[in-house]
């Protein structure tokens, strides 16, 4: 029994909803922060940050087994102008959650503030500069917004796969085709065919 070829490896699918859990978490964080200055601003920002950094060592772990394991091929009849969006949309989501943890990580270096993730405060990645701690800080709000479209247009293709067009890439990232059956033997003639799932 094997991973079905038009499925995602099966901790692929189990990061890809864990960090989609934290993810959202971090857009009501992120949304609490910049709308509140009251005393729930710490508890927000001692959680933003470390959610954040556990983004980044996910992302660390999924990006190289997705590339050592590959994605299921698009379906045939999709047209070729949306299966390069589609790439193309992935390539700027892993960059995304690659991106907006690092982006945050350096502006608060360069603010001089420390990123604790528990009894750990890791080290600064950057100088302590102003000037380029304002620029990161406009960046990682830039990169939110532009994160936030890029997942919506994610989820409404996800929905449009699932709902409409039900052509089984929505099930490839969720419960997934089965395992892949095992070959059938020959007819005598020397052929092996393969059932379809």
């Amino acid at each position: 029994m094997s991973r079905h070829p038009q499925d995602f490896h099966p901790l692929l699918r189990a990061l890809h909803w864990l960090m989609a859990l934290m993810v959202l978490a971090m857009m009501f964080i992120g949304v609490g922060m910049v709308s509140t200055a009251g005393p729930l601003y710490p508890m927000l920002l001692a959680l933003h940050r470390p959610v954040g950094i556990a983004i980044l060592v996910l992302v660390l772990i999924r990006l190289p087994l997705r590339l050592l394991t590959g994605a299921p091929p698009l379906p045939s009849d999709l047209p070729q102008l949306q299966q390069m969006v589609a790439k193309g949309s992935h390539v700027l989501l892993y960059a995304s959650m690659l991106g907006m943890p690092l982006i945050g990580w350096a502006m608060l270096s360069a603010g001089g503030y420390p990123v604790q993730v528990g009894p750990l405060v890791l080290p600064a990645i950057l100088p302590h500069d102003l000037a380029l701690y304002a620029f990161l800080r406009w960046a990682h709000t830039v990169v939110a917004l532009l994160f936030f479209a890029l997942i919506l247009a994610h989820l409404g293709a996800a929905l449009m796969h699932g709902l409409i067009r039900r052509d089984g890439v929505l099930r490839s990232m969720t419960t997934g085709h089965g395992a892949t059956p095992p070959l059938a033997k020959g007819d005598g003639s020397g052929h092996i065919a393969a059932h379809d799932a």
